[in-house]
C-alpha cells in the first residue's frame, strides 16, 4: 500500500561538476504526470466509497468493490464524487513528503520532488516517495529528515480524521455485512471517544458508517505506520540508524522475520513487507558517525515509537491472515 519514503540515499558517487543546487531544480514532468494519474485513481476509489456511503452500505460491501478502476469505467459520471477522498489522502501523502523535502533543503541535501505512485489498489495509490540524490552530511540531518515526514503527515491526518468523524453517520439497522471489516488505529479511536463525549450526534466507532474522508485518514495513518517500521531505509530505519547504527543492523534482520510471522497470523500483506526489507536495495548506506548526535535529538526516537503505536494496524482487516487463507 505504501512505499519507503526515500529511495536509496546513495544512488552512486557524484562529481562536483554534476551537482545541481536544490534552488535551480524545476518540477519535472514525471512527478507531475504521476500526480495527475494518482488524482484519477484515488478519485475513482473515492467515488466508489461515496456511492456505498450514500446507499448506507459499508465501504467494501461486495466483491465488485475490490476493483475501483473497473467500476469507474462503467460509471464515469460518478468520478467527481470522489474528490473529497482524493483530496484528503493526497493531502496527507504530500504533507509527509513535504516534511522530508523541507528538511532536506534546510540541510543542503539534494532531493527530488515527491513522486505520488498510482496503483490499482483500494486506495488508488501505492504511496509517495522522494529521491535523495546527495550525501546525508550527519546523523542529526538524517534524524531530522526522517522524522519530519511522519510528523507532517500525522498532523494533516488528525485534521482529516476529525472532519471524517463529523461527516460519518451511525450504521443503519439494515446495513449489509461488510466484505472486509476495518480495524481502527488508536488515534482514530481516541479522537472518536473525544468527539462522542463533546459533540452530540457523533456515532461510536463500532457503530459508524465511515465517510470517505475518514477512510482516507485510515489509509494515511496506515502509510505512516508502515514508514515508521524501524528497519532498512524506511523513515523508522533512518531514525534508528541516526540514534544507533548498531541497533539498526540488528533490527534490520529481526524485523523482517517478525513481519513474516505477522503475515501468517495477522495480515498477509506483512509477508510482502518482510520480503521488501530483506532486499539488498533496502540496506542503509553509511552516514558519518561524527559529529555525535546531540542528546536532545534522541527524543525523536521516542516520538517515532509513539507515532508508530498510535498509527499501527497489526491486522488492518479482519480475517485476512495467512491462516485464514487455508480455512
Amino acid at each position: 500500500m505504501a512505499a519507503p519514503t526515500t529511495a536509496p540515499l546513495f544512488p552512486g558517487p557524484r562529481q562536483h561538476s554534476d551537482f545541481v543546487p536544490p534552488a535551480t531544480r524545476s518540477i519535472g514532468w514525471v512527478p507531475l504526470c504521476l500526480l495527475m494519474v494518482s488524482i484519477f485513481t484515488t478519485a475513482s476509489s473515492g467515488a466508489l466509497f461515496m456511492r456505498n456511503f450514500r446507499l448506507g452500505q459499508p465501504p467494501l460491501a461486495t466483491e465488485g468493490d475490490l476493483f475501483p478502476l473497473h467500476w469507474i469505467w462503467n460509471h464515469p459520471a460518478t468520478l467527481a464524487s470522489g474528490w473529497s477522498f482524493s483530496l484528503a489522502l493526497l493531502g496527507i501523502l504530500l504533507a509527509h513528503e513535504a516534511g522530508h523535502y523541507v528538511l532536506c533543503r534546510r540541510h543542503g541535501i539534494l532531493a527530488s520532488w515527491p513522486y505520488v505512485l498510482p496503483a490499482p489498489t483500494l486506495s488508488g495509490t501505492a504511496g509517495a516517495v522522494i529521491r535523495i540524490r546527495s550525501h546525508i552530511p550527519s546523523r542529526r540531518a538524517l534524524i531530522e529528515v526522517g522524522i519530519a515526514g511522519p510528523i507532517a503527515g500525522y498532523v494533516v491526518a488528525l485534521g482529516t480524521t476529525l472532519l471524517g468523524l463529523l461527516l460519518s453517520r451511525p450504521t443503519d439497522a439494515g446495513t449489509l455485512p461488510a466484505l472486509a471489516q476495518f480495524h481502527w488505529p488508536w488515534t482514530i479511536a481516541l479522537l472518536d471517544r473525544i468527539l462522542v463525549a463533546w459533540v452530540p450526534g457523533v456515532p461510536v466507532l463500532n457503530h459508524l458508517l465511515p465517510h470517505p474522508i475518514l477512510i482516507a485518514s485510515w489509509v494515511g495513518f496506515f502509510v505512516t505506520s508502515l514508514n515508521l517500521i524501524p528497519a532498512g531505509q524506511l523513515d523508522g530505519g533512518h531514525i534508528l540508524y541516526a540514534v544507533s547504527p548498531r541497533w539498526h543492523r540488528r533490527l534490520t534482520w529481526v524485523v523482517p522475520i517478525l513481519l513474516l510471522g505477522m503475515g501468517v497470523v495477522l495480515w498477509t500483506g506483512w509477508v510482502l513487507w518482510g520480503v521488501i526489507l530483506l532486499l539488498p536495495a533496502m540496506r542503509h548506506p553509511h552516514v558519518p558517525y561524527f559529529p555525535r548526535l546531540p542528546g536532545k535529538y534522541r527524543w525523536f526516537w521516542v516520538l517515532a515509537i509513539a507515532l508508530l503505536l498510535l498509527t499501527l494496524l497489526p491486522a488492518p482487516f479482519a480475517g485476512v491472515s495467512g491462516i485464514d487463507l487455508f480455512r
